[in-house]
């Protein structure tokens, strides 16, 4: 019998991060836009050097709340709009699929109506 044994665990430990050299503007845009692209808090707190409690902080709407949500909705057009330039550069049915998964991931996360209103290109 084969055993696997694999040691990598999904977050780094307690205290190992990087040093945040970053300014608090530049700390919660990079916040919201890793939030939009569906990255772990506790990844986000590591791969930044941000404290884990400021992130989930930012992400509960205790701090800053309608300027996180206005970083997160512009985040989330710019995140759909390269979804559908990456589409454009495609034909036939895999441009529509790629298209229509983009809507549907648009609108799953902020819950509004289908940019293009329901019409097709």
């Amino acid at each position: 019998m084969i055993q696997v044994t694999d040691s990598r665990r999904p977050n780094p430990p307690i205290g190992y991060a990087c040093e945040c050299t970053l300014t608090p503007e530049q700390q919660i845009d990079l916040v919201a836009e890793f939030h939009v692209h569906r990255i772990r808090p506790s990844r986000i707190a590591y791969r930044l050097g941000i404290d884990i409690a400021q992130v989930e902080a930012w992400l509960s709407g205790e701090q800053d709340a309608e300027r996180f949500q206005r970083l997160m909705a512009a985040h989330r057009r710019r995140k759909y709009q390269l979804q559908i330039r990456r589409a454009d550069r495609l034909r036939g049915q895999q441009s529509y699929e790629l298209r229509l998964a983009a809507q549907q991931d648009l609108q799953q996360e902020s819950g509004v109506e289908s940019p293009l209103g329901g019409r097709r290109r």
